[in-house]
């Protein structure tokens, strides 16, 4: 019985095995195969509808008699290059190419002034950018030095007011009797 499972087990991994490998590979397979048989279609298509060769050689062709008026001398000769039409294409060319060259250089140069103007005027910007800030933190640094000095003069006269209060009560005052004297002082001097 044991041998049995062994061998299930064995069998079972091996369909998974295989099923997973045909997962991997199957896709590929398939469109490898189908692009296979479409060329196979496409050409025996175009093999059996193929046309005879063109004949293209000039110098086989036989010549043909022209009127004096109408002769084209290239026409016997269209398979030979022409050295003067070559040379003239090929300085035309090279001419198309050094001013189509100069023109990008130009270009170039035009782009690298206008960075460099753009550079330039950020440059300026960012300086007075940076005074501004310079500005506000010479100003912040004097507020809080002008807070700090306010807050130690607070605390001084917060503490010379508590001295002379306590000095006050030492000698007999009483917060409650002092309004009073004060506001009959004033009725007695505006009679």
């Amino acid at each position: 019985m044991n041998n049995s499972r062994v061998m299930l087990l064995r069998v079972s991994l091996l369909v998974v095995a295989v099923c997973i490998a045909g997962y991997i590979l199957g896709p590929p397979l398939y469109w490898h195969f189908k692009e296979g048989l479409a060329a196979v279609k496409h050409s025996s298509s175009s093999s059996s509808a193929t046309c005879s060769p063109c004949l293209c050689d000039c110098s086989s062709q036989p010549t043909f008699s022209i009127p004096q008026g109408l002769s084209n001398i290239s026409f016997g000769d269209c398979a030979k290059p022409d050295p003067e039409v070559n040379g003239d294409t090929e300085k035309n060319f090279a001419e198309l190419l050094s001013e189509e060259l100069k023109l990008r250089e130009n270009e170039a140069l035009e782009n690298q002034r206008r960075a460099d103007m753009a550079l330039l005027e950020a440059k300026k910007i960012a300086s007075q950018y940076q005074k501004e800030a310079d500005k506000c933190n010479s100003g912040m640094e004097t507020c809080e030095q002008a807070r700090e000095k306010a807050e130690l003069t607070l605390v001084a006269q917060k503490k010379l007011t508590a001295l002379w209060e306590l000095r006050a009560r030492q000698k007999g005052w009483k917060e409650g009797v002092a309004k009073s004297n004060t506001q009959s002082q004033g009725k007695v001097q505006t009679s």
